[in-house]
């Protein structure tokens, strides 16, 4: 019976798992006011990883409200209309799990591909993306090799309690620089808000 719930669960969706889990929170949780809400019980400090394993089998994590995820695609989107440029803008969960696209009228096919693997840099490394690029060299394998990645600027991490989780990114204007700068016009529509 167990399994078969879960599969049910999954096949619906990490949208609505999210849904189902902020109903098992309570209020507390589906908070439209806080971009971060929290997803399960705080694990104790442990004296070892064997401890800790046995001790608390379920940790708490950070993640962006869906409300701080549109609030911040909102305002990223009026930043590319304000210098023209025609992009979509992608948010990432900790895990790399697509939370929010929004493609923006004309943004060329390829732009939801490059921002959502721009996002999935930024909060993977919790840096920007453009910092990130600077610190590749061309002599063997580097972190570019990772695949999902893209170290073009237009990503950049929301983090909460110095860590980060989500990412943001943005593709479709002629340069990183402006990409980065949307997606940092995003990210400052919540970073007062921010734990």
């Amino acid at each position: 019976m167990t399994g078969s719930r879960r599969i049910r669960l999954i096949a619906a969706g990490p949208l609505a798992g999210l849904a189902l889990l902020g109903a098992a929170l309570g209020p507390a949780a589906a908070e439209a006011s806080a971009p971060v809400a929290r997803t399960a019980a705080e694990a104790a400090p442990a004296a070892s990883v064997r401890d800790s394993r046995a001790a608390q089998p379920v940790v708490r994590t950070d993640v962006l409200s869906a409300s701080a995820a549109l609030e911040i695609a909102e305002a990223a989107m009026q930043e590319a209309a304000r210098q023209k440029q025609r992009v979509t803008v992608v948010i990432v969960d900790r895990s790399g799990a697509t939370r929010l696209v929004v493609k923006g009228d004309g943004a060329g096919p390829q732009t939801e591909e490059s921002a959502r693997r721009k996002a999935f840099t930024a909060v993977s490394f919790g840096r920007a993306t453009s910092e990130l690029a600077k610190g590749l060299n061309g002599g063997g394998p580097t972190i570019a090799d990772i695949p999902g990645t893209l170290f073009l600027g237009g990503g950049v991490p929301v983090a909460s309690g110095g860590a980060p989780v989500a990412g943001i990114g943005v593709g479709g204007a002629p340069s990183g620089d402006i990409d980065e700068a949307i997606a940092r016009a995003g990210l400052k529509a919540v970073a007062d808000r921010l734990r």
